[in-house]
């Protein structure tokens, strides 16, 4: 099974209001995780690994290979998409796209829209050959993601119409509000620049730093235009408070399969959960 290409999916999920959720992936149980919470809930579903754990998941190659090869085994029917997220420079994107994946975020958001709109572009430029999907974005989601911290920066709705027109991408992640990681107190999502930039753009916006959102915030994000949502946080600590609480009630227990399943079983029903939230069970074709 070829990977699904991501732009045809976030423009169906858009006109029909609801979201493709995306997850991060921490290794190959991890993935297994991600595609089986999807087949379970006959959605489709963006696997994704950001550019700061492809070393520690073993490069672009290895991850295509353990992702694709996992989809076959678990005859996974759904669209699947592998994404890079959060790509830092030019070369890595092409890095992804050369390996096999089927989609690619540039993140120029910390340069000046000039540059970021350049770097865009070029990436864009090769992906088309390939049919791979382009995301890139405007603004700063605040938080902490892979080490690195940043307060929020939202994006300019003039910029964001210029990156979408001069780049040719096939997906927004304008930063209004929301942050990476734990949220401490109520997140404020600037739903009135939503609004604009969904109108001035008119492509599928993307939700980064989703974790931790109330639902009836999510459920009026994605009325406003956004049908990719991504997850890593709320994955993560389902993961670990589950392995914690192996390894209290198991103490002289050693093998991984033990002490790890449950919390790999704690993932797949977070992405379960999100997937129903995002409005997606049911809707692969």
């Amino acid at each position: 099974m070829a990977f699904a290409f991501m732009k045809e999916l976030l423009v169906e999920a858009k006109r029909n209001h609801y979201a493709i959720g995306q997850f991060n992936i921490n290794g190959l149980q991890w993935t297994k995780a991600i595609l089986l919470a999807a087949e379970e809930e006959r959605s489709p579903v963006i696997a994704a690994a950001s550019e700061r754990m492809i070393d520690y998941l073993g490069g672009y190659r290895t991850v295509v290979s353990f992702v694709d090869s996992l989809v076959n085994e678990l005859n996974i029917n759904v669209p699947v998409v592998l994404h890079l997220d959060h790509g830092r420079s030019v070369q890595s994107c092409f890095k992804a796209i050369d390996a096999g994946f089927s989609s690619v975020m540039i993140d120029g958001s910390h340069l000046s829209i000039e540059e970021n709109i350049a770097m865009t572009k070029e990436v864009s430029d090769y992906a088309v050959k390939f049919g791979v999907s382009v995301e890139a974005e405007v603004g700063t989601v605040g938080g902490t993601e892979d080490g690195v911290t940043g307060g929020v920066s939202y994006a300019n709705v003039d910029e964001c119409e210029r990156l979408v027109t001069e780049a040719n991408i096939d997906a927004l992640a304008a930063a209004l509000g929301s942050v990476h990681g734990r949220y401490y107190g109520e997140p404020k999502l600037g739903f009135k620049e939503m609004e604009q930039i969904s109108k001035v753009t008119d492509i599928p916006l993307v939700l980064h730093g989703a974790s931790g959102i109330p639902s009836h915030d999510l459920e009026r994000a994605i009325q406003l235009g956004h049908a990719k949502v991504n997850i890593n946080t709320e994955c993560m600590i389902a993961w670990s408070d589950q392995l914690r609480k192996q390894l209290i009630e198991q103490p002289d227990a050693f093998e991984p399969a033990i002490l790890l399943t449950p919390a790999i079983h704690a993932v797949q029903e977070a992405v379960q959960q999100k997937l129903k939230e995002f409005g997606s069970t049911h809707k692969a074709n």
